[in-house]
């Protein structure tokens, strides 16, 4: 009956627990109660706020009044980037909502005796609710909405109220979004020559067709998230990892998850290891034996690549000859916002949703994850889509993160109480076969990305594993975000990186140093990745035969399992 009930309170709660909030609300207001000096520095601040917006606003028609006198948005924040704001009273109401936000911002933070946890989330749930009432998400508080309603006569309005249906119908048909005929998997995206090769009940193992006369001889296998379809990294031609590799003279296998169901409830995180990177490594032996294999891991698929390599070394297989991670982490202490979501309350009460329905929907992933950017993602979007009545013209990235796949209940348990509620890999105690395992045991040479705003996987948390591995990691910070700094395609405008090696033997360099001394280039970093992986692989041979005889009745990429 308790699973039960919070499985039905989730729908009203938007999968956040509401105990965990209760909590921590608490924990804030009990302690700024009983702190009267920082309540009297908050209504100093209150009134000499209100002072100088008040003293603002009775010089606002005056030649000399400059706009955002009192505040100014910060950089990052593109509400009210356009010149209309700056006119009276559009730039009153929003000098007064940042006003408003900072004020916030310090009583949230700061208050002797709150926990670090507590008071984060104090703080971003605030933030939540003063974005919703940001002036730019109001008609009559919005000037370039303003201006549009009176230049198109109102038009805008309907073309919102029509985009408004369209997205609610395809929210409760649960289908994706209907712009999207033109990016179609296996016709426009997802359209690198090659077949499966192997397939098991968690996954299928794409070889790709070389596209060089002569080809390096030791393969690469993409271990991607099964948070998402892989295709990430075989999206358009044009900004394809999986195409510009194999135009490198690269051997290209990847692996590409069933998207869970109900009947998948005991799959558990292990079985990811060993039915995912382990079978693949063994198919790819057959197809091109006696090589090393140089493995990449993308976000999720990085850290199950990194438990599959300690688990490796621990027990004398050495097959991999490089590991790469992308945008991965290994140890959870920073793993930045999305953390907030992770407490003993808030996992148990994750466990009560997926135990109903035996695996995390789709939504609940894709809402914790929009949270996150909520400006961005959301409340920009009310505004461009809803009141100005605009349509974003969709992108092959835009397609692929709507197209987002489920979780099974024990594994995302597993997960987020292993790995992020106790941080059992970085601490020495995760066990792979009832065996403790070690990253410290992992000696292969490891080229390890962070992306500088990620929100998935902070770039400081990915820094990490500097001080986790026994060897050679050559790391590298990319400008852009945890997807699209990863899809960095030559030539694309736009990309600049910082790299540095650090032998196994080296001193460890901080964090903040890092960024002082590493060499900054402008440009992509898939060539840089490529030289690297080429300075470690033989000389070009022959291409290896595309998959086994016993392969024959499997069909061509992209697979059948990217489709369910």
């Amino acid at each position: 009956m308790d699973r039960a009930f919070h499985a039905t309170l989730a729908r009203f709660t938007g999968g956040i627990s509401p105990v965990a909030l209760s909590l921590a609300y608490l924990d804030w207001g009990a302690h700024l109660a009983a702190a009267p000096q920082r309540q009297m520095e908050l209504a100093r601040s209150a009134f000499r706020d209100t002072g100088r917006l008040l003293e603002a606003a009775s010089h606002a028609m005056s030649p000399d009044q400059r706009p955002w006198s009192v505040i100014q948005p910060q950089g990052r924040d593109r509400r009210f980037s356009e010149p209309q704001w700056e006119n009276v009273p559009f730039n009153l109401f929003a000098q007064a909502f940042l006003l408003g936000e900072r004020w916030w911002h310090d009583a949230t933070r700061g208050v002797r005796g709150v926990s670090r946890a507590n008071e984060a989330i104090v703080e971003f749930s605030v933030r939540q609710l003063l974005d919703m009432l940001a002036p730019s998400n109001f008609a009559v508080t919005n000037p370039e909405v303003l201006e549009k309603t009176f230049q198109s006569g109102g038009e805008n309005f309907v073309f919102g109220w029509q985009n408004w249906c369209s997205d609610l119908m395809q929210l409760l048909s649960a289908g994706k979004p209907v712009d999207d005929e033109q990016f179609v998997v296996g016709r426009t995206v997802a359209v690198s020559r090659g077949k499966v090769v192997y397939r098991n009940e968690l996954m299928e193992l794409i070889q790709y067709h070389p596209t060089t006369a002569k080809v390096r001889p030791e393969p690469i296998l993409i271990v991607p998230a099964w948070i998402m379809k892989y295709y990430i990294l075989d999206l358009s031609p044009q900004n394809s990892l999986v195409r510009y590799l194999t135009g490198q003279g690269f051997t290209v296998f990847a692996i590409s998850w069933r998207n869970p169901d109900s009947k998948d409830r005991e799959v558990a995180f292990d079985d990811y290891r060993k039915l995912g990177v382990m079978a693949a490594l063994t198919a790819i032996g057959r197809i091109v034996p006696d090589r090393k294999v140089h493995a990449l891991g993308y976000c999720l698929g990085g850290t199950l690549l990194s438990i599959a390599a300690a688990a490796m070394a621990r027990d004398g297989d050495n097959r991999l000859g490089t590991i790469t991670l992308l945008a991965a982490q290994t140890d959870f202490t920073e793993a930045g916002e999305l953390t907030l979501f992770i407490n003993e309350s808030q996992v148990a009460f994750l466990e009560d949703i997926m135990w109903e329905r035996g695996y995390l929907d789709t939504t609940q992933m894709a809402g914790a994850f929009r949270l996150l950017r909520s400006n961005d993602l959301i409340w920009s979007r009310l505004s461009h889509d809803y009141l100005m009545g605009e349509r974003t013209p969709p992108s092959d990235l835009m397609v692929w993160n709507a197209d987002a796949t489920r979780l099974p209940y024990r594994m995302h348990s597993e997960y987020l109480r292993k790995l992020f509620l106790d941080n059992d890999l970085a601490e020495g105690r995760y066990h792979v076969d009832e065996r403790n395992i070690s990253l410290s045991d992992i000696h292969a040479p490891m080229f390890v990305v962070g992306t500088l705003k990620d929100h998935v996987a902070p770039w400081r948390s990915v820094y990490k594993i500097h001080y986790q591995v026994d060897a050679d990691v050559t790391f590298l910070l990319t400008s852009g975000g945890h997807n699209a700094g990863v899809v960095a395609p030559p030539g694309e405008p736009g990309h600049s990186y910082q790299v540095m090696t650090k032998a196994a033997d080296a001193p460890y360099v901080g964090r903040d140093e890092w960024v002082k001394l590493a060499p900054h280039v402008e440009g992509s970093w898939w060539p840089e990745w490529s030289k690297w992986l080429e300075e470690r692989s033989g000389e070009r041979c022959d291409p290896p035969k595309i998959g086994l005889e016993d392969a024959s009745g499997l069909p061509d990429a992209p697979g059948n399992y990217v489709h369910t």
